[in-house]
């Protein structure tokens, strides 16, 4: 059985790091972070993609043809859709403080971060047993969810998890469980292993 995926999370849509909620085209300067990954990503790379257009936009930026998978989809935040985090918290700040502190709460009328976190274990205990080697541009938030089911750690971890743009997270499933590092994809960024857990394939959130 051999599993290497390659998370990549696009630029923007991180409200940790962007106000605005929602989809976005790319920036100027996303668009050329994104090109820089190039260097050490092959065009022929095994390839999927979030249907948002800042993913769509990356993977081109990259040259890679990626599928689109509807499991990859951002947190779905609702009304809030558009808004930027500064009126949100403004507009509602009981319920944005809930949104970042209880992984059911939808003060939003969308998903939950808990349901999205058992939406990425579903899509990750999905991949095939003998993928080999692919990669997968999606948004912060479902790299923070996929984290949040290899890694067995509970669900209100989630906002804890720091998810730069464009810095890959290597998950290989070895011996029953899956392995993760952290690094770059640019040869000046060279993969460095920062956290390790085995558990069991989509394992769920808790």
């Amino acid at each position: 059985m051999s599993i290497q995926l390659t998370l990549l999370c696009a630029p923007g849509g991180d409200p940790t790091q962007d106000p605005l909620l929602g989809d976005a085209h790319l920036s100027q300067d996303a668009m050329h972070m994104a090109d820089a990954a190039r260097a050490v990503l092959s065009p022929g790379e095994q390839a999927v993609r979030a249907p948002s257009m800042r993913c769509s936009e990356t993977a081109d930026a990259i040259g890679l043809v990626a599928s689109s998978e509807p499991m990859l989809r951002d947190l779905n935040v609702g009304r809030w859709s558009g808004r930027t985090v500064r009126e949100v918290a403004a507009a509602d700040p009981a319920g944005f403080t809930a949104w970042l502190t209880d992984p059911d709460a939808t003060p939003h009328g969308g998903e939950s971060v808990r349901q999205l976190c058992r939406r990425s274990a579903e899509w990750l205990g999905s991949v095939a047993p003998h993928t080999g080697h692919a990669v997968a541009i999606t948004e912060a938030a479902v790299v923070r969810a996929v984290l949040i089911d290899a890694l067995a750690v509970p669900a209100r971890a989630f906002w804890h998890l720091a998810v730069p743009p464009l810095r890959a997270v290597f998950l290989t499933w070895r011996g029953g469980g899956w392995d993760v590092q952290f690094g770059g994809v640019s040869p000046q960024e060279p993969r460095r292993r920062l956290l390790s857990q085995r558990t069991p394939l989509a394992a769920g959130c808790v």
